[in-house]
């Protein structure tokens, strides 16, 4: 209130009129006064006593409110985290899948409903696998192949040497699916009826068992022209030659390294191996095939073709 608008209480108060040019808004809004219904342009003045206590209430009332509200600030914000991932990785034309069970299971999804082809590249080196998931994964590949989808698989060269795999990579191949390897380096990704497109998560590196499900039209469209120019330069299973024997998988995987032209200090961080370890190989492969130097080493692997 204004000392104008407390002047014209006290007019009001004493039985006089206000003056014209008053605005009486305020002391309205407050339930100071009141219109006379018996006298235009007079009013009734109320004990502002009685209106202290009710703006007071209000007040209290307000400030009741709003500390409810701010203990349920902690609780609000918690939900923070289960929000912020699905607006920062997600978006309208992608799906980030956080772990790998969701990734598998949502790619399950999609080979549920798949109609026509499968295609698959995938650039891990080759482990041993508990033989119950890998029947699994041979169990899948066959049901594909029975309803008639394409079914084509691109693995690291390495694979060939691995014997685990290569028995896998063979039977599939005799029920009906394609197989290829490549020697360089390639990104992983599924592909299932140029509609669905799971990758691992290059948005943050840190997170390797994360991935994405992307069923962008275009970007699929587009992974999928990629995949074709991999296939293309990638060597058919049944085309494919093994080692004989000379070197162990570890050096055939230094030399494939080097032979990426990957230099030699950093042939250790990329096969989680240490300097010393991919020194003591390298002479022990060149001891193997007889060759003096590292080049000539190189120069008898390039001969030998060796996937």
């Amino acid at each position: 209130m204004t000392e104008a608008d407390r002047e014209t209480y006290r007019a009001v108060a004493a039985g006089s009129a206000p003056a014209a040019d008053q605005d009486m808004h305020r002391l309205l809004d407050l339930g100071l006064i009141t219109a006379d219904p018996y006298q235009p342009d007079r009013y009734i003045a109320h004990d502002p006593r009685a209106v202290a206590q009710r703006v007071l209430a209000d007040t209290q009332s307000t400030i009741a409110q709003a500390l409810r509200c701010m203990t349920e600030l902690p609780g609000i914000e918690s939900l923070v985290g289960d929000f912020d991932p699905h607006r920062w990785y997600g978006g309208p034309a992608s799906e980030w899948l956080p772990t790998r069970d969701e990734m598998n299971a949502r790619i399950g999804d999609a080979l549920r409903d798949a109609s026509s082809e499968m295609l698959t590249a995938q650039p891990g080196a080759p482990v041993d696998r508990d033989p119950a998931v890998q029947r699994m994964g041979m169990d899948r590949v066959l049901d594909l192949v029975d309803r008639g989808l394409s079914v084509k698989s691109i693995y690291t060269a390495a694979v060939r040497e691995h014997t685990q795999t290569r028995g896998h990579l063979a039977a599939i191949t005799r029920a009906g699916a394609e197989v290829a390897t490549l020697q360089e380096t390639f990104p992983r990704m599924v592909i299932i009826d140029r509609t669905h497109l799971f990758i691992d998560n290059h948005v943050m590196a840190a997170e390797r068992d994360s991935g994405w499900h992307v069923f962008d039209r275009a970007g699929v469209a587009w992974a999928h022209v990629v995949y074709q120019q991999l296939w293309a330069r990638a060597e058919g299973w049944q085309e494919g030659r093994t080692s004989d024997g000379v070197l162990t998988e570890r050096q055939k995987m230094i030399l494939r390294a080097l032979d990426e032209g990957e230099p030699q200090q950093r042939i250790g961080p990329r096969l989680s191996l240490s300097e010393r370890t991919v020194t003591k190989e390298i002479a022990a492969a060149r001891s193997a095939v007889g060759a003096k130097t590292v080049y000539q080493l190189m120069s008898w692997w390039g001969r030998q073709g060796v996937e």
